[in-house]
């Protein structure tokens, strides 16, 4: 069997600052958040109501093109548009509206603890599995589940099981059904079975994880193509192919914004004592961005700034390509690493390590069959 070659580990930063670093670090980074905070107004209120705005119109008008979907030009035209309407409710609206990021207006409509996202997860298993683990323990092997979200190995201190062999393939699936698989993720059976989470949740959130997806699939798969007469089969599988579209990119997105090969992971004692400094360090160091312009920036939800939101994840998205260059210049005064690239090179990047940790490392195989 093929073994991977040694795959690099990234150097951790954090040895290199003293405890003086990070008190100044936190202390130039928490008065950035005020500064950018103390600002929010009328501009921004008017960002995000333009954006719904712009999402729903893409929203209806991609479904009346699909009631005509007979016609290639009209079906081609209807799912593109449908596809763009998905990606922005996923991406830059909801995502970011149940982050908090838009609790400031007030706005019963736009608040994080009302806003249901077009996916198949609930937004309440969303917001518990995503805001409070993820944005806590970021990068932490043991207590960050993103990392590698429980079935790919992304980084080399994740020991090596045969079945990771097939990692390339189950992630191929994974982005074509990603909405599911995220839907599934906050269910944690493992916990269920170690003692750490009690049947009885476990089935609660089963239940309405069922009815979600119960909800999006009458509502993409039934209603709208009836409306279209005989036309029921083209637009049902132009909804089918907007979604897949949404999959495949957020996934994209998203595994960029984390896995790329020079992104740094953390050991668990790294949170014993942890300071607001380190913390901002880990997200720095644990994150990676996706440069492009301003439309490519709104289609990604501003992930592309993927270590702007994991530094400040509640402040609006539209506010971080201003916030970028200060925290670049903040990580070339303490030399810290502030990695960047097109989306193609994190793509390759990203793929690359699934594909290359995929393979046992040297003397693996051995010792399995060693312990067997």
């Amino acid at each position: 069997m093929p073994t991977s070659t040694p795959t690099p580990v990234p150097t951790p930063t954090s040895g290199r600052l003293t405890p003086a670093d990070h008190e100044r670090i936190a202390a130039e980074l928490d008065a950035l958040r005020v500064e950018v905070v103390g600002s929010l107004g009328a501009r921004d209120a008017a960002y995000i109501r333009r954006l719904i705005a712009v999402q729903r119109g893409l929203d209806v008008s991609g479904r009346i093109l699909l009631l005509a979907g007979r016609k290639r030009a009209f079906w081609l035209a209807g799912t593109a548009t449908l596809a763009l309407a998905k990606i922005l409710e996923n991406m830059e609206i909801g995502h970011n509206v149940m982050h908090g990021q838009w609790d400031w207006m007030r706005d019963p409509k736009i608040h994080s603890t009302t806003w249901e996202w077009d996916a198949a997860c609930p937004s309440a298993q969303w917001k518990h599995s995503h805001n409070v683990v993820h944005h806590t323990y970021t990068n932490v092997l043991g207590k960050d589940r993103d990392v590698g979200y429980s079935i790919l190995r992304v980084t080399p201190e994740q020991e090596w099981h045969p079945i990771f062999l097939a990692q390339p393939f189950y992630n191929v699936l994974l982005a074509l059904t990603y909405e599911y698989g995220i839907a599934v993720y906050d269910l944690d059976p493992v916990a269920v079975q170690e003692g750490r989470k009690p049947q009885e949740e476990f089935d609660r959130q089963l239940r309405e994880i069922g009815r979600k997806i119960g909800r999006q699939a009458a509502k993409d798969y039934l209603m709208f193509p009836l409306l279209a007469g005989k036309g029921f089969l083209p637009a049902m599988l132009g909804a089918l192919a907007a979604n897949t579209i949404r999959n495949v990119w957020a996934h994209t997105i998203i595994f960029c914004g984390h896995f790329p090969s020079d992104v740094e992971v953390f050991p668990e004692e790294r949170l014993e004592g942890e300071t607001r400094g380190e913390w901002y360090v880990r997200q720095i160091t644990g994150s990676a961005n996706i440069s492009g312009g301003k439309l490519f920036q709104i289609l990604n939800g501003n992930l592309g700034h993927q270590i702007e939101h994991h530094v400040f994840p509640d402040v609006p998205s539209n506010r971080y390509a201003e916030i970028a260059p200060r925290i670049r210049d903040l990580c070339a005064r303490y030399d810290l690493p502030y990695r960047t690239g097109r989306l193609s090179r994190q793509a390759a990047s990203t793929w690359g390590k699934i594909l290359r940790l995929s393979l046992p490392p040297k003397g693996a195989v051995r010792a399995r069959r060693q312990r067997a």
